[in-house]
C-alpha cells in the first residue's frame, strides 16, 4: 500500500493548489483513510525535495514493480501514481495516490520486496527519494518523520488485515507444521492469505492447480508462482526475501544475536547513536516476550500491550535508524580467537564484527513427560496468542507455570476458553508472579488454580485429546478430555551454540561484570588490562543482556535496560 495521515494536523491545510486530497481506493479500509493515506501541505513537499529530486512522470509509466527490492519512496506533486497488484490473473488498482500524498510502506525501510506495483495514472511529477535518503529524512525531520512512520505502520495493518501480501498458505489448523508456518508469518508482520483445506470449499481448485498432494501440506505459494512444500522457517525467508537486502559480508560496529526485548533495545540504541548494527534472530522479533498476549505492567503502556505488538515497533524502531535485520539465520558458531570476532550462522556464512551482544534469551522447559514431541504444535503450545486463542475457543485448556508469562496466559485464555486450568508444583503463585495477575485469577471464574499438581501423560490419534494430571499432595490423578496445553514453565538458557567461549554458570546462563571470577578470567585468557565491564562476558567487546545472563530480572523492563545500557560499554569497547 501507500500513503498516511498527518500526524501535524497538516492534511487539507496548504494543500496543493486544486489537488483533491482524497485517494482513490478500492479497499473498504479498516483505519479512516486521512490517516493512511496523509496529504503533504506544499511546504512539506519542498522539504522533502531537498533530499531527493524531481522526476516527470509518462503516463502509464511503471515506477516499482511488486516482488523487487523497494528501493524508492515518491511524492505526488501532479498528476496519479497508482498502486497496482495482481489477484487471480486480474489487475487491482488498490488506490490512486493523488498531489501530496506519497508512496511506501515498512518494506521502504527494511528495503524487502514491495507487495504492490507502482504506475503512473497519468502524465505528472513527483518527487524521487532513495532509500536511504528516506532514513535521513525521517531522522531529521521529526514533523515529516512523524507523518511517513505513522503512514507506514498503518499500512502494513491493512495489508495484513486484507490479506494483501505476495504468500497464500495452504494447511489445516489441525496440522503442526500449518501452525509452525503461521506463526512465523504473523510474528513477522508479513500479510498473507491462509487457505483452510478444513473449511474452504474451492480448495481443490488451488490443489488442483499447483499440483498440490494431501502430504505436501502445509504449502506457501510465494507471489503467485514458487510452490514450497513443508518448507523450514529459512526457506519462507529466502522465498519472501526478507534479508535480500542485507549485506551479510560488511564487517559491522557491533552483531547483536536474538531480537527479544533486550536485543531490539540494543539495536535502537546502537543504531540511533550511529553504529553499524546487525540483528541475528532464528525466528521472529519478540523473543518469549513476543508470545505473551498482553504485557501490563510495562512502563509507559497503562492498558497494557501485546509482545507481538512491542516488538513490531521496536523493530520498526530500529529500522527508522539503519539497523538492519536478518531473520531464520540463527547463530550456530561463535568465532573467539581474534578480532574482529566471526558468528557463524545457518547456511554456513560468517559475520564479522568489532563487538557483539548475545540476546538469544531463554526457552521453557519441555514437560518431562512421554510422547510430548508428538502432540508438540497440535495441542502442546509454548505461547498463547490470538492463534493459539482461535483454536482453543469454548474448550478447556491446561497451563502449566506459575510465572507472569502463565497468568498473563491463563487472563487471555480465559476471554474464550470454557475454563482455564492454571498447574503449577509450588503452594501458590506469590513467589513468582506479579499481585494484579494474581487477584485476576482469583477472581476470574473461568481459571481453576490447581497448586501442587502436574501433568503425568498426554494422549491422542495425531492430536492431543486427552491429558492426566496428579495431584503430589493427595496422589489423586485425573485424566481429562482436553486438547490443549500450554507450557510456561522454568527457563533454559539459549546458549548451546557457543561452544564454550565464553564462561557460563552450571545451568548454562552467561556471566558478565562482576561475576566473573578471577579463575573464570585466567580460564579465557583475558586479554585486557582492565576488569570486564558491567554485562561484558570473559572475551572482551562481547557482551550479554536479558535472560541469557545469569543473574538477570525476567522482566521486559529490565531486558530493555540491559539491551540499551551495553550499548554505552559498547562504545567504549570500540575506542580500544
Amino acid at each position: 500500500m501507500d500513503a498516511e495521515s498527518n500526524p501535524s494536523g497538516s492534511s487539507g491545510t496548504n494543500a496543493p493548489a486544486g489537488a483533491d486530497s482524497r485517494p482513490v481506493t478500492t479497499l473498504a479500509l479498516s483505519s479512516k483513510t486521512e490517516h493512511v493515506f496523509p496529504t503533504l501541505t506544499v511546504e512539506q513537499m519542498e522539504r522533502v525535495a531537498q533530499h531527493g529530486r524531481i522526476r516527470a512522470l509518462r503516463a502509464g509509466e511503471v515506477l516499482a514493480v511488486a516482488g523487487r527490492k523497494t528501493q524508492t519512496f515518491f511524492v505526488v506533486t501532479r498528476g496519479t501514481i497508482e498502486l497496482v497488484r495482481q489477484s487471480d490473473g486480474a489487475e487491482l488498482v488498490v488506490a490512486a495516490l493523488r498531489p501530496g500524498h506519497f508512496t511506501g510502506e515498512l518494506n521502504v525501510l527494511s528495503g524487502r520486496q514491495g507487495f504492490v506495483t507502482l504506475r503512473s495514472g497519468e502524465e505528472g511529477e513527483a518527487i524521487e527519494v532513495t532509500r536511504d535518503e528516506l532514513l535521513t529524512l525521517v531522522q531529521t525531520d521529526s514533523e515529516i518523520g512523524d507523518i511517513v512512520m505513522r503512514a507506514f505502520i498503518l499500512r502494513r495493518v491493512e495489508l495484513i488485515a486484507h490479506g494483501l501480501g505476495d504468500a497464500v498458505l495452504i494447511g489445516s489448523n489441525f496440522c503442526q507444521s500449518t501452525l509452525r508456518v503461521k506463526e512465523f508469518l504473523t510474528r513477522n508482520g508479513h500479510p498473507y492469505t491462509f487457505v483452510d483445506l478444513d473449511h474452504d470449499p474451492g480448495v481443490q481448485d488451488l490443489l488442483d492447480r499447483f499440483g498440490i498432494q494431501e502430504g505436501d501440506v502445509p504449502v506457501l505459494v510465494c507471489r503467485g508462482e514458487l510452490v514450497l512444500r513443508n518448507p523450514s522457517n529459512a526457506k519462507i525467508a529466502d522465498c519472501l526475501g526478507f534479508n535480500v537486502a542485507v549485506d551479510a559480508g560488511r564487517l559491522r560496529d557491533v552483531l547483536i544475536i536474538g531480537a527479544g526485548p533486550s536485543g531490539l533495545a540494543a539495536a535502537v540504541y546502537g543504531a540511533s547513536e550511529g553504529l553499524d548494527v546487525l540483528v541475528l534472530e532464528s525466528e521472529a522479533p519478540g523473543g518469549q516476550a513476543g508470545a505473551s498476549s498482553k504485557i501490563e505492567n510495562y512502563l509507559g503502556f497503562p492498558t497494557g500491550i501485546s509482545g507481538q505488538e512491542l516488538a513490531a515497533r521496536a523493530l520498526t524502531q530500529a529500522e527508522k535508524f539503519g539497523a538492519e535485520l536478518m531473520i531464520a539465520r540463527g547463530a550456530t558458531r561463535l568465532s573467539c580467537e581474534k578480532r574482529p570476532y566471526a558468528v557463524e550462522i545457518e547456511e554456513g556464512a560468517r559475520i564479522a564484527a568489532r563487538t557483539v551482544i548475545i540476546a538469544t534469551g531463554a526457552r521453557y522447559r519441555r514437560l518431562g513427560v512421554e510422547n510430548l514431541a508428538r502432540f508438540e504444535g497440535t495441542g502442546v503450545y509454548y505461547g498463547a496468542t490470538l492463534l493459539e486463542a482461535q483454536l482453543c475457543r469454548g474448550e478447556e485448556v491446561v497451563i502449566v507455570g506459575g510465572g507472569n508469562s502463565a497468568g498473563q496466559a491463563a487472563v487471555f485464555l480465559a476471554q474464550s476458553a470454557k475454563q482455564v486450568h492454571l498447574l503449577v508444583r509450588a503452594d501458590g503463585l506469590g513467589e513468582s508472579m506479579s499481585r494484579y495477575l494474581i487477584r485476576r485469577i482469583e477472581t476470574n471464574p473461568a481459571i481453576r488454580f490447581r497448586p501442587h499438581t502436574e501433568i503425568t501423560a498426554l494422549e491422542g490419534n495425531g492430536h492431543l485429546e486427552r491429558v492426566t494430571w496428579r495431584d503430589n499432595q493427595t496422589g489423586v490423578s485425573e485424566t481429562l478430555p482436553i486438547r490443549h496445553v500450554f507450557s510456561m514453565t522454568g527457563a533454559v538458557p539459549s546458549t548451546g551454540w557457543l561452544g564454550g567461549c565464553l564462561a557460563t554458570d552450571e545451568k548454562g546462563f552467561i556471566k558478565t561484570g562482576p561475576d566473573l571470577s578471577e579463575a573464570d578470567l585466567t580460564a579465557a585468557h583475558w586479554a585486557a588490562s582492565r576488569s570486564p565491564h558491567l554485562l561484558e562476558t570473559s572475551l572482551p567487546g562481547v557482551f550479554a543482556v536479558g535472560d541469557v545472563r545469569r543473574g538477570s530480572v525476567k522482566r521486559v523492563a529490565s531486558a530493555v535496560g540491559e539491551g540499551s545500557i551495553a550499548i554505552t560499554f559498547v562504545h567504549q569497547a570500540l575506542q580500544e
